[in-house]
């Protein structure tokens, strides 16, 4: 259910096993080196887990445990960003991540709590639907906002790697 992996050729790979998978629509996708799947979207479940629209799948495709969102985000992840020291952003139209006051954007730790060292403030005023992030930390962001954290910034921004816009 809404997550598979195909071989080079474009046949399902059935070594790829996700289980029950997502019980909702999933948006993004965000490879490791470690050869693990961070999925983002609009879903509550994995593999029949609590997973509150962000999860991590083992290469396998079962649920990495090690990998807990808590609560997670309040509502659905756009964009995934992989950081080089394994933390990872996430955008989307959510307003809080573990209850949290995280407005469109936000980095989980490597195990799926949230990094509280990055705080966007007011964040983008509406959703973030890209996420690049730059060898140097900092993080371009795209979407449908006009403004980020109250300064004029259309549909294209990039923050520092606090989370401050740059």
């Amino acid at each position: 259910r809404r997550i598979a992996r195909f071989n080079p050729d474009g046949s399902l790979d059935a070594s790829f096993n996700p289980s029950s998978g997502a019980d909702g629509d999933v948006l993004a996708l965000a490879l490791q080196p470690d050869g693990k799947v961070l999925v983002g979207g609009w879903f509550n479940y994995v593999n029949d887990v609590a997973r509150s629209r962000i999860a991590r799948l083992n290469a396998d495709g079962s649920l990495d445990a090690s990998f807990n969102p808590g609560s997670g985000a309040n509502s659905g992840i756009d964009a995934i960003g992989i950081q080089s020291d394994g933390k990872v952003v996430i955008g989307g139209f959510f307003g809080t991540v573990n209850g949290v006051s995280r407005n469109r954007v936000a980095r989980l730790n490597s195990d799926g709590g949230l990094d509280t060292s990055f705080n966007p403030g007011s964040g983008p005023d509406h959703d973030v639907i890209s996420i690049a992030v730059e060898a140097t930390g900092k993080v371009l962001i795209g979407g449908r906002f006009t403004r980020v954290n109250g300064v004029a910034r259309n549909r294209i921004a990039r923050l520092n790697a606090d989370g401050t816009l740059d």
